[in-house]
C-alpha cells in the first residue's frame, strides 16, 4: 500500500483507493457500528484486540489525542502500529499545499472589518479563501453568475458581491437567514458605495445578493429555482417551482443582472452544504447545461441518506458513484457520525478538555446502564436526551476559568464567556452523543478536588438531569451503577481514540465516492479534490472543484 496518497488523477486510481478503504473498514466493522452509549452495557472494549487495550490504557491522555493523526510509539504492538499506519496511508491529505498549483493567479483579498462583522475566525478564514477561489474559477469558465447553495447568513455571497463584483443568488432553507442576508447586505452596500464615491469607480454598479428561501430536495428544484431567478429581474415563483417544493421565493436588489436575460454560464458554490445538499449540487452540475463549474465543501455526513434505507425512490447521498455501489458498501448512522470527527482538533485539545470529553462519554454510557436496569421499557425505545454534552463540559470549563481568571477582580469575569466559547469550540463530540443538562446554572454540577467523590457526585447530577428530561423519577441506587462502571473507565479514552482514528478514513471514502461520480462522466469535465483551509480551524476543508470542458 502506498505510504501516502496525494492525488487520484483517474477513475481507476480513485476506485482502487476506495476499494482499499472498503476492505480495511470491513476488518473493523464492530468499531464502526458501535453505539458508544452502550460502552459499559455491551462491554465494547472487549471487541478490540486485548493487547491494544492493555497497551493504550497505560498511555497518558496527551498520547491518546495524537492517535487519530497517525501517531505511533515504537514499543506498541506491531499490529496496532500497522493499524494506525494503514489509516495514515488511506486518508486524504489535509494541508492546503496544492491550491496555487491549480490556480496560480489566485489572489486572496484581505477583508475589512465592515464585511467581516459577525464572522468568527473560522468563518472569516473560510470565506476569504473560498471567495478568492470562486472568483478565479469564475474567470476561467466565464461564469456570469454564482449560485451560493446553503448560503446561511450570506457571508460568502456578500464577499463575492462587494469584494469581487460578482452577481450572486444565495439559497438557504431558512427564511430568517434570507432576511439577515438582505439586511446585512444593505448595510455593507452603504459602506462600499461611500468607498467607491471617493475612488475612480464612483459610477460602478454594486451587486447585492438575491436571496431565495427553499428546501432543496433534488437537482430539479435547484435548477428550477436558479433558472427562474437568473433570467428575470423581478419574479413571482413559477408554478413549476411551486410544485417542486419551494416554500418561499424572495429577491433583493433591483437591476441585479442589468436586464440581461441571456445568462449562459453559472458557477455552483457550497461552503459546507449539509448532508445530501452537497450531493444534490453535484447532480445539478451534471444535469444543468448552464452550470459550467462547481466548488463544493461538504459537511454533516451524519445527515447523509444511504441507499440501504427503506425509501428506495429517494436520490440517496451515499453511495453515489457506480464504483461504490458495485462494492455493496454500507456505512450506517454510527459510522457516518464518526466521519464528523476531526483528527486535527483532537490533537489540539488540552489535557483537561480531553479528560472532560472522555468523562462525558463515560457518564452517558453509565446513564444508559441506569436506563437499561431501571427503565427497560424506556431504554428499548432508544430515547434521545438531547445533544448537550457540550453544556456539561461548558459548565466544567467555566468553573476552571473562573478559578483562573476571576480570583481578584469581578471585571475579569467578563472575559470568561469569550474565552469559554473558544475552548468549547474545540471539544470533539459527535452530534448524536452530546448531552445537555436541563438547567444551565453553574451550580448544577458540584465538582471538588476529591477525585472519586467528585466524579460520583457529577454522575449523580448528570443522571438526575437526564431522567428529569425523560420525565422519570430517579432511583435510589444511581451510584451503584457508577461503581460498577469505574473499573473500566480506563478503557474509555483508548477506545474513543481508536474509533476517532477511523473518522478521517470514512470521510475520505465519502469524498472519494463524490469525486469518482464526477470522474465516471468521462472527458466532458475536469475535477480535482483540494484542501483549501487550515484543518485546525476548519476540519471539513477538502473542496471538490470541477468544470465542464
Amino acid at each position: 500500500m502506498d505510504p501516502r496518497r496525494r492525488s487520484s488523477e483517474s477513475s481507476t486510481e480513485t476506485l482502487a483507493w476506495m476499494n482499499d478503504i472498503i476492505d480495511f473498514l470491513r476488518l473493523y466493522k464492530p468499531l464502526l457500528d458501535a453505539h458508544v452509549v452502550n460502552f459499559f452495557k455491551d462491554r465494547l472494549w472487549e471487541s478490540v484486540d486485548k493487547e491494544w487495550m492493555d497497551c493504550l490504557r497505560q498511555e497518558p491522555v496527551e498520547i491518546l489525542l495524537k492517535i487519530p493523526c497517525g501517531f505511533v510509539q515504537d514499543y506498541w504492538p506491531a499490529s496496532l502500529q500497522e493499524f494506525i499506519r494503514t489509516i495514515r496511508s488511506l486518508v486524504l491529505p489535509r494541508e492546503p499545499e496544492q491550491l496555487h498549483m491549480m490556480l496560480p493567479e489566485l489572489q486572496v483579498a484581505s477583508l475589512g472589518t465592515v464585511i467581516t462583522q459577525g464572522m468568527n475566525l473560522k468563518k472569516q478564514h473560510e470565506v476569504e479563501i473560498l471567495a478568492a477561489v470562486v472568483s478565479a474559477l469564475a474567470k476561467v469558465v466565464g461564469a456570469q453568475s454564482i449560485i451560493d447553495v446553503g448560503a446561511g447568513q450570506g457571508y460568502l455571497a456578500q464577499v463575492l458581491c462587494f469584494e469581487y463584483q460578482l452577481p450572486v443568488i444565495a439559497i438557504d432553507a431558512s427564511s430568517h437567514h434570507g432576511s439577515v442576508t438582505t439586511a446585512r447586505a444593505e448595510r455593507i452596500k452603504k459602506h462600499y458605495a461611500a468607498k467607491m464615491r471617493k475612488s475612480q469607480n464612483g459610477n460602478k454598479h454594486l451587486h447585492v445578493p438575491q436571496t431565495v428561501t427553499c428546501h432543496v430536495l433534488s437537482s430539479d428544484i435547484l435548477k428550477a429555482l436558479t433558472g427562474t431567478s437568473l433570467h428575470e429581474e423581478k419574479v413571482e415563483p413559477s408554478r413549476e417551482v411551486e410544485e417542486k417544493g419551494v416554500e418561499t421565493h424572495s429577491f433583493d436588489g433591483s437591476n441585479l443582472y442589468n436586464n440581461n436575460s441571456s445568462v449562459s454560464a453559472v458557477l455552483l458554490a457550497g461552503l459546507h452544504a449539509c448532508g445530501d445538499l452537497s450531493v444534490t449540487m453535484l447532480r445539478t452540475f451534471l444535469d444543468w447545461t448552464e452550470a459550467k463549474a462547481l466548488i463544493s465543501l461538504g459537511c454533516c455526513y451524519n445527515l447523509l441518506s444511504e441507499e440501504c434505507s427503506e425509501n428506495k425512490e429517494h436520490e440517496h447521498g451515499f453511495p453515489l458513484s457506480n464504483g461504490a455501489k458495485s462494492s455493496g458498501i454500507s456505512l450506517g448512522k454510527n459510522a457516518r457520525d464518526l466521519a464528523c470527527q476531526s483528527a486535527e482538533r483532537w490533537r489540539s485539545l488540552s489535557k483537561d478538555a480531553a479528560q472532560q470529553n472522555f468523562e462525558v462519554h463515560a457518564f452517558r454510557a453509565a446513564f444508559q446502564m441506569v436506563l437499561d436496569r431501571y427503565y427497560a421499557n424506556v431504554s428499548i425505545t432508544s430515547p434521545s436526551i438531547g445533544r448537550q454534552g457540550k453544556a456539561f463540559r461548558r459548565q466544567q470549563t467555566r468553573r476552571d476559568l473562573q478559578k483562573n481568571l476571576c480570583i481578584a477582580e469581578k471585571t475579569t469575569c467578563a472575559l470568561v464567556s469569550e474565552e469559554l466559547d473558544k475552548v468549547v469550540e474545540t471539544l470533539p463530540a459527535t452530534k448524536s452523543e452530546r448531552f445537555e443538562f436541563v438547567q444551565e446554572d453553574d451550580n448544577n454540577v458540584h465538582r471538588t478536588d476529591e477525585g472519586e467523590e467528585s466524579s460520583s457526585s457529577a454522575f449523580e447530577q448528570f443522571c438526575n438531569s437526564g431522567l428529569i428530561r425523560l420525565g422519570l423519577e430517579p432511583p435510589d441506587s444511581i451510584l451503584t451503577i457508577w461503581k460498577e462502571a469505574q473499573p473500566f473507565l480506563e478503557f474509555v479514552g483508548p477506545y474513543w481514540s481508536l474509533r476517532a482514528a477511523l473518522g478521517p478514513v470514512i470521510e475520505t471514502l465519502i469524498l472519494l465516492d463524490r469525486f469518482l461520480f464526477l470522474q465516471e462522466q468521462g472527458t466532458s469535465l475536469e475535477a480535482a479534490m483540494i484542501p483549501l483551509f487550515d484543518p485546525k480551524l476548519s476540519p471539513r476543508n477538502v473542496a471538490i472543484i470541477a468544470r465542464k470542458t
